[in-house]
C-alpha cells in the first residue's frame, strides 16, 4: 500500500483546480453569491504561519459555500504603498516599486503551495497604477461632492525626514524612523468628511448584528458621542471671550482656571506679540497630536496674565492659561478645569500652585481631595457642595442635565452634543503613495485634475539622498498646465494616506479591471461582503474608514444602497503563537534561537549544535527580532501543506490565540496519513459486513456536527468530530460499499480543511470530478434520531453498569434491566433495593 505523499499530491491538485479554473468567481444571477474576504496583506516579503490560519479559515467558508451551491467570491490583494518601501529603498538604495513587486512575487509563490481557493485572476495591487487611477477618480468624485475639503491643521512633523508621521509612527514622541523628535506643525491638509457622518456611523453600528461585540463597542467608544454644555468665559480686559465645551459642567463651581491649547487663535495672537509666549508654545508643540500622547507627556503651562470672569459670579476670575495637554482639534480647543474631580487637571494645578476645589463628595466620606482626583462613575449619586442648580444628594447624570437646563434658561450656556471623531486628514509628505489628483494654478486656485488625464503615474527616476518627499524636488513631474486654463502650473506632491487604498478595495475586487471605480452590476450581484476575516488591530480605523468610504461612494453612484455598510459579518482571528528560545550571553543578555535550532525533549530544550541549555518562554506572540516565527514553507517541506492548515484549524476555537508546536503538527501529518491509510483500504475492499445502519447513522451525525461547526466558525469543533469519525471507520465492520459511501463524505467533509487529501482520497473512492466542485452532504434528519439510548447505572452515586434500551421503553421495564445487570448485582449482593429511581432517557439510581 502506498503512504500519502504530499510533496507529490498537493501540487497534482494545485494544478488540477488551476486547470479546470475551479476558484475562479463567476457572477451567475441563477445563484446565490457568497463573498468571503481577508483583509489583504502588506507585502513585507514573507508570510508567516499567522497569515496561513488567517486565510485558511476564509477558505474553509468559501470552499464550504461553493459546494452549497453558492457563487463565491474569495480573492487577493496587496495593500502596498507606504513608508516601509521608501525605508527599505533609502537603506539599500533601491526603488520602492522594485522592492514591492519583487516581494509580491516572493509572497505569492510561497501562498500559492497553501491551496487556498483564490481567485488570483482578480489579483492586484493598490501601487498598480490601474488601481490608484481609480482611486483618483474616487477623490474628483468626492472632491465634486464636497466629500473632501483642504484646511490649516496641526500635524505630527518630523523635522528630520521632513514629513508629516500618521500618529502611530510617532513613538514616545519621536519619528519612528529618523529618531528626531517630533513638533506640531501647522500645514494645509487634505480631509475627507468623515466626522460629518458621525451619528449616522454611530447608529449603524446597531443594525452590524454579526460583528463581535468588543468591535462594535471600540467604533462606538472611537466615535465618541458626548453631551455638554457651550459657553464662554468673558475676558476682563475687554478681547473676544474663550468659548468653551465641557461634558462636566455640573462641576463649574470647581473651576481653578481656563486652559487654552497652544493652537488656540488667542495662543497664537499672544505669541506674535510676545517671545516669552512663543517660546513657550514652540516647546508645548513638541511630541505628537494624539490625546493618548498628549495625556502621558509632562504637563506644562504659561499664565498669559489674562483673567475671565466666571459666568455664575462676575465678581470671580480665572486665570488664562496655555497648557500643552489641551488639543486644539477637540471642542472649542478651550476648557475650565476642575482639578478635584479630573486627574489631569488636579496635576497640573499641583505643579503651579492652582487652586483645587471640591464641588462634590462621597456620601458617607466627605473629605477633601488630596492626591488623587475624585472621579466616580457619573452614575452614582454623590453630595454636593452649595450646587447652582439647588442639587443636595444626585447623581451625576442628573447633574449634568440639571446644569445644561439652568445655564440655558439663564441665557448664558447652551447643550450640545459634541462627537470625538475628527475629520480625516489623507496628505503625506511622501512618494510611495497614491498622488491627490489635484493642480496649483496661480489663477484658477486649486484644480480637479480631468479623467481623462488619469492615472496621475508617479515618476520612476526619483532620489531619496536628501530627506523629504522627493515629488517635491521633480520638476518634471511637478509643474504642468492647468487643467482649467492651461497656464503653468503645479501638481500636488502630497499622496494620500495608505488607509485610503485600504478603504474601498473590497469594492474594486467586483470588477478589478474596469475602466470606472466599480461597475454597477457587478457591485450589485457582489457586495456586500458577506464574511470578513482580519485581526482585531484594524477594529477601529480600517473599518471606520471603510464605512465611511462605502457611503461616500454610494452618495458618488459606485455602490448600492444595500453597501453603505459593506461588511456583513466580520470575524477577528486570534494569532498563532509560538515558544520563545533563548540563552544568555556574558553580560547576561538574551540571545534568540529559531525552533529549528533547538531541541526540544521531556527534560528540556538544548541548542542542536552546543547542546547548551535553553530557557524556553512558552506561547508568547511571533517576532522576527525573537526569532520564534514558523516558516510555512518549512513546514510545507516537511509535513506538507494539508498538515499546517490542519492543525492551525483544530487545536482552539479560531478567535483564541493557538500556539504552534513541533508535537502537534507531527500529530496532524499522523492522523492525516491514517486517514488515508485507512480510505486505501476501504478501496480495496469487497464484500458485505454487519453495522451497515450504525455507520451510516454516524456518517449523518458527522455531517450535522461538520456543518454547524464550519457555519458557525467554530472549526475545531468540526474537525474534533472528524476525528471521531475517524476512528468509527477504522473500527467499523460495516459492508465494503457502505464504507466508501461514508470514506466519500469524510473527503468531502474535510475539503475545506485539507483540499489536497480529500481530493486524493475522493478520486481513489471513485468520486466523479473534483471533490472542490462536488455538492456539499446534507445530514438524513431521520437518521438523526436515536432510537436506542446508553443509560448509566448508579448504585449510591457510583457508576456500576449501563443498559441501551429503546427511547420509549416503560420505565417498569427499565428498572427491572437495571437490577438485573451484573454491576448491579455484585453491588447488592442479594440484598433488595431501598429505591429506584429511573429518569428517562438519561440515568437510572439505585438507593441500596
Amino acid at each position: 500500500m502506498s503512504r500519502y505523499d504530499a510533496s507529490t499530491i498537493e501540487p497534482k491538485w494545485q494544478a488540477a483546480w488551476d486547470e479546470a479554473g475551479t476558484f475562479a468567481a463567476t457572477r451567475d444571477p441563477a445563484k446565490p453569491k457568497f463573498y468571503v474576504l481577508e483583509m489583504f496583506p502588506y507585502p513585507s516579503g514573507r508570510i508567516h504561519i499567522g497569515h496561513v490560519r488567517n486565510y485558511t479559515m476564509g477558505d474553509v467558508v468559501a470552499r464550504y459555500k461553493k459546494s452549497s451551491g453558492f457563487s463565491v467570491l474569495h480573492p487577493m490583494g496587496w495593500d502596498a504603498f507606504g513608508m516601509p518601501a521608501e525605508n527599505a529603498a533609502m537603506a539599500t538604495g533601491g526603488h520602492p516599486k522594485d522592492w514591492t513587486y519583487n516581494n509580491i512575487a516572493e509572497m505569492k509563490s510561497q501562498m500559492k503551495p497553501m491551496g487556498w481557493s483564490l481567485d488570483w485572476t482578480r489579483e492586484f495591487a493598490t501601487c498598480d497604477p490601474e488601481y490608484y487611477g481609480q482611486q483618483q477618480a474616487l477623490f474628483i468624485d468626492f472632491l465634486e461632492k464636497d466629500l473632501v475639503y483642504r484646511k490649516n491643521a496641526v500635524v505630527n512633523w518630523d523635522p528630520v525626514d521632513m514629513t508629516v508621521l500618521a500618529n502611530e509612527q510617532v513613538i514616545d514622541g519621536k519619528g519612528w524612523r529618523s529618531g528626531a523628535e517630533v513638533e506640531r506643525r501647522e500645514l494645509t491638509q487634505w480631509f475627507f468628511k468623515i466626522s460629518d457622518f458621525s451619528e449616522e456611523l454611530l447608529e449603524a453600528i446597531d443594525t452590524l448584528k454579526d460583528w463581535p461585540e468588543k468591535v462594535r463597542l471600540m467604533q462606538a467608544n472611537w466615535i465618541g458621542k458626548s453631551q455638554g454644555l457651550r459657553f464662554a468665559f468673558e475676558r476682563t480686559d475687554g478681547g473676544a471671550p474663550i468659548e468653551v465645551y465641557t461634558t462636566r459642567p455640573d462641576t463649574l463651581m470647581g473651576a481653578s482656571f481656563v486652559g487654552i491649547s497652544p493652537d488656540h487663535p488667542l495662543a497664537k495672537e499672544l505669541e506674535a506679540a510676545d517671545p516669552k509666549v512663543a517660546e513657550f508654545c514652540a516647546t508645548a508643540r513638541k511630541g505628537g497630536t494624539t490625546a493618548e500622547a498628549i495625556e502621558t507627556a509632562e504637563k506644562l503651562g504659561y499664565d498669559t496674565g489674562l483673567r475671565v470672569k466666571h459666568p455664575l459670579d462676575p465678581n470671580w476670575e480665572l486665570p488664562v492659561w496655555i497648557a500643552n495637554f489641551i488639543l486644539m482639534d477637540y471642542g472649542t480647543g478651550a476648557i475650565f478645569a476642575c482639578p478635584a474631580h479630573d486627574q489631569r487637571d488636579l496635576d497640573f494645578c499641583r505643579k503651579y500652585d492652582l487652586p483645587v476645589i471640591d464641588t462634590f463628595f462621597a456620601l458617607n466620606d466627605p473629605k477633601p481631595v488630596e492626591g488623587e482626583a475624585f472621579v466616580p462613575p457619573k452614575s452614582d449619586k454623590v453630595k454636593w457642595v452649595d450646587h447652582f442648580a439647588g442639587l443636595d444628594e444626585a447623581t451625576g447624570e442628573e447633574a449634568i442635565a440639571a446644569t445644561i437646563d439652568y445655564a440655558e434658561k439663564q441665557g448664558w450656556g447652551k447643550g450640545h452634543t459634541q462627537y470625538r471623531l475628527r475629520d480625516w486628514g489623507l496628505s503625506r509628505q511622501r512618494y510611495w503613495g497614491c498622488p491627490i489628483p489635484v493642480v496649483h494654478c496661480g489663477d484658477c486656485g486649486v484644480v480637479p485634475e480631468k479623467k481623462e488625464n488619469l492615472p496621475i503615474e508617479l515618476p520612476y527616476d526619483v532620489s531619496f539622498d536628501v530627506p523629504g518627499n522627493p515629488l517635491d524636488r521633480h520638476p518634471t513631474w511637478r509643474d504642468c498646465a492647468c487643467p482649467s486654463c492651461g497656464k503653468p502650473a503645479k501638481r500636488e506632491t502630497d499622496t494620500m494616506d495608505t488607509f485610503v487604498d485600504s478603504s474601498w478595495y473590497f469594492a474594486r475586487f467586483t470588477a478589478p479591471r474596469a475602466t470606472t471605480p466599480t461597475v454597477a452590476e457587478d457591485a450589485d450581484y457582489w457586495m456586500n461582503v458577506d464574511q470578513y476575516i482580519g485581526g482585531i488591530e484594524h477594529a477601529i480605523l480600517h473599518l471606520l474608514y471603510s464605512r465611511f468610504f462605502a457611503r461616500a461612494m454610494h452618495i458618488c453612484g459606485h455602490l448600492p444602497e444595500k453597501s453603505k455598510e459593506p461588511f456583513n459579518a466580520l470575524f477577528t482571528q486570534g494569532m498563532v503563537t509560538h515558544a520563545i528560545y533563548q540563552t544568555r550571553d556574558a553580560e547576561g543578555r538574551a540571545v534568540y534561537h529559531f525552533p529549528e535550532d533547538v531541541e526540544v525533549s521531556e527534560s528540556g530544550a538544548t541548542l542542536k549544535a552546543t547542546g547548551e541549555a535553553v530557557e524556553v518562554i512558552p506561547s508568547a506572540k511571533m517576532s522576527k527580532s525573537k526569532k520564534n516565527v514558523v516558516d510555512p514553507l518549512e513546514i510545507i517541506a516537511q509535513y506538507g501543506a494539508d498538515t499546517a492548515r490542519w492543525f492551525v484549524m483544530s487545536d482552539s476555537p479560531p478567535e483564541r490565540d493557538v500556539e504552534w508546536t513541533a508535537s502537534g503538527a507531527e500529530g496532524a501529518s499522523k492522523h492525516l496519513a491514517r486517514v488515508y491509510r485507512i480510505a486505501a483500504e476501504i478501496a480495496e475492499a469487497t464484500g458485505t459486513g454487519e453495522g451497515d445502519e450504525d455507520l451510516l447513522r454516524e456518517m449523518h451525525k458527522t455531517i450535522k456536527a461538520v456543518t454547524d461547526g464550519i457555519e458557525g466558525f467554530a472549526f475545531n469543533t468540526s474537525i474534533a468530530k472528524l476525528y471521531g469519525f475517524t476512528n468509527t471507520l477504522s473500527k467499523s465492520k460495516a459492508g465494503a460499499e457502505t464504507k466508501k459511501t461514508a470514506m466519500r463524505v469524510m473527503a468531502q467533509l474535510m475539503a475545506p480543511m485539507t483540499p489536497h487529501l480529500a481530493e486524493e482520497v475522493w478520486a481513489m473512492l471513485g468520486g466523479e470530478g473534483l471533490v472542490a466542485e462536488a455538492e456539499w452532504p446534507v445530514a438524513d434528519e431521520a437518521m438523526l434520531v436515536e432510537d436506542t439510548v446508553t443509560m448509566p447505572i448508579q448504585v449510591n452515586g457510583k457508576r456500576r453498569d449501563e443498559i441501551t434500551v429503546p427511547k420509549d421503553m416503560d420505565k417498569a421495564e427499565v428498572e427491572k434491566l437495571a437490577l438485573d445487570t451484573d454491576g448491579v448485582k455484585r453491588a447488592l449482593d442479594g440484598n433488595a433495593p431501598k429505591k429506584v429511581i429511573v429518569v428517562p432517557g438519561r440515568i437510572v439510581n439505585v438507593v441500596a
